[in-house]
């Protein structure tokens, strides 16, 4: 019998309204939401169901809105008793990964995306970094182009997504001179995303470091259910070696093509995608077309979800 992942999506996945049919059908959905408000002290519900999309874009917000969504989305899935062989997000969604393990309890995981939101953000003075999308070429071409754009700044693989789909971010001239030398190697888009920051390369490790201090004062569990880490591709070796891995993803490439790859290699032909959207379920049919995607966002979903997983 194959084995089951549970997947969570990151951020730009964020929409008004999200995980709210699961939430209202949901008592254990209900309870997520209440202790997210809780933690970090304001009515998450309100701002998720009832917010603006200008409030849920900026960043703060959006890194514990999404988690704490995912999270809610997933409770169903666990009061049927279906529970994940493995787990991994992109990104943030690694929190919710974490939460879904047992690795880092819920209430801690919202208190510091809050605070990640906020030192992603500070760590690069708006308009100074920006991120672009890379599609059709390899990830040897992508690499050379940045070593060749740098020159400019600062300029470097960001996401490796799925085959021909790679993101790139640093100085914004440095991001500039890298789209106009894709486009000349022949890929077949090379744009500027609409993002506030430059995640995921080096000019983010201050972010990191402030990071690092606030995972000081958290306890950290032995993993239920093995993790697969964006930094690495690969599965988390134990729980010692949490804290540090999130401290580098905020500045180290995301490695999903990798840590998708990897889960195949343990087995897992069935991916569940919680939380909003479905940019993961299409990036995991590009990886392998084999692959059974299925999500959950709403109670639609969910019960076709639930439907297919029965004979599971």
């Amino acid at each position: 019998m194959g084995k089951i992942a549970f997947i969570f999506p990151g951020q730009g996945a964020q929409y008004v309204g999200m995980a709210r049919e699961i939430t209202e059908s949901s008592e254990s959905a209900a309870r997520i939401m209440d202790e997210a408000s809780e933690a970090l002290g304001f009515d998450v519900r309100k701002m998720i169901f009832e917010g603006d999309e200008e409030t849920l874009k900026i960043t703060e917000n959006t890194q514990p809105a999404i988690v704490t969504a995912s999270v809610a989305c997933a409770q169903p899935l666990l009061d049927a008793s279906i529970k994940p062989d493995f787990t991994a997000g992109l990104s943030l969604g690694e929190y919710a990964a974490h939460v879904i393990s047992g690795s880092i309890a819920f209430a801690d995981a919202v208190r510091l995306v809050r605070k990640r939101g906020k030192f992603m953000q500070e760590a690069v003075p708006l308009g100074e970094g920006t991120m672009a999308a890379i599609l059709g070429l390899s990830r040897e071409d992508v690499e050379e182009i940045c070593r060749q754009a740098s020159s400019a700044g600062v300029v470097e693989p960001a996401n490796f997504n799925c085959p021909g789909q790679i993101s790139i971010a640093g100085h914004t001239a440095a991001v500039n001179e890298a789209i106009k030398l894709a486009a000349e190697k022949g890929a077949k888009r090379a744009v500027l995303l609409n993002v506030s920051a430059p995640f995921h390369c080096s000019l983010l490790k201050p972010a990191g470091e402030k990071l690092q201090k606030e995972l000081e004062s958290i306890t950290v569990n032995p993993m239920q259910v093995p993790v697969a880490t964006n930094v690495t591709g690969k599965l988390v070796a134990s729980e010692k070696d949490i804290k540090d891995l999130l401290v580098k993803q905020v500045s180290s490439s995301v490695l999903w093509e990798d840590c998708v790859a990897t889960l195949i290699q343990n087995g897992v032909d069935t991916f569940v995608e919680i939380g909003p959207g479905k940019v993961l379920s299409g990036f995991v049919k590009k990886i392998d077309k084999t692959a059974k995607v299925l999500n959950v966002e709403d109670n639609a979903s969910l019960a076709q979800t639930l439907e297919s997983l029965k004979g599971n």
